[in-house]
């Protein structure tokens, strides 16, 4: 799989990853479980690295957790995850309860989920990657009304991460939050790369064009999560699944060709957006 460098350490992290939004948030039976555990199994095989969760997704901090131990995994995968409340203690408290979940003695990220009380929090998190039970902070925001926000702490903040929505058919972060994001070295995962499903609905029937096998685009999926990799500011998609299938298709986009700025271009005007 393709890697792209982290700008503030220099780290290397594979293009594709894995949001657990919906998608993780089960059960405790093995039978509940086993889409998820497939799913994971297959994503590390393959060489991924990022899992992106937050409280805010009910269980499925525990379940990434569980299945990682179960799968003697616990150190391979790059651990993301947010504090998604109010107040000093109340944040310290849910950020304890999320190593306890999902880490081993360490997270890899730790974002301001959509900018809850970033200002009480920011400061914990950088002393809690002083201290190295975090290597990386960062913010988020699914709403594009919160962009001129994002774009302030971007230029503010020294942020090591931010977390975004941004597709082919919603290109509103190329205008100056991936562009403060490139000027400031901070890593940008993207959400709702497929617009929650909605894509795949508008390309219903639609054939993909004969030159995608110019970059090495074999389906939706990957003309999609390719597109957005092209931009050289985004560091990793992280589309949510528990389809081991899908999985695989997404997986792919990480491979072989990415196109440049004119295909980017040509890829927009095919599907008239």
């Amino acid at each position: 799989m393709l890697t792209r460098t982290l700008p503030k350490s220099g780290e290397k992290l594979p293009v594709i990853g894995l949001g657990t939004w919906q998608t993780f948030d089960v059960g405790p039976s093995p039978a509940e479980r086993q889409s998820q555990k497939e799913v994971l199994q297959r994503f590390l095989a393959a060489g991924a690295r990022v899992i992106d969760s937050s409280p805010m997704y009910g269980r499925a901090e525990q379940v990434v957790g569980d299945l990682l131990r179960e799968l003697g995994q616990e150190r391979t995968p790059f651990l993301a995850t947010k504090v998604w409340t109010t107040g000093h203690q109340a944040g310290l408290e849910q950020m304890r309860d999320s190593l306890r979940k999902m880490g081993h003695g360490q997270l890899d990220l730790m974002q301001v989920h959509n900018l809850v009380d970033w200002r009480t929090h920011l400061p914990t998190l950088r002393e809690w990657k002083a201290a190295g039970r975090i290597r990386y902070l960062g913010v988020t925001h699914y709403q594009r009304g919160a962009f001129d926000e994002l774009e302030k702490l971007l230029r503010e903040e020294s942020l090591d991460f931010v977390q975004l929505p941004y597709s082919i058919a919603r290109r509103d972060a190329e205008q100056r939050l991936l562009p403060a994001a490139a000027e400031h070295g901070t890593a940008v995962l993207v959400m709702q790369p497929f617009e929650s499903g909605d894509l795949f609905r508008k390309v219903k029937g639609k054939a993909l064009p004969p030159w995608a096998a110019d970059f090495d685009c074999k389906s939706w999926a990957e003309y999609f999560l390719k597109f957005l990799l092209g931009h050289p500011a985004v560091t990793c998609p992280i589309p949510a699944t528990r389809n081991a299938r899908h999985l695989e298709d997404n997986l792919r986009a990480g491979t072989g060709r990415l196109p440049d700025a004119k295909t980017r271009a040509r890829m927009v005007e095919y599907l008239g957006l």
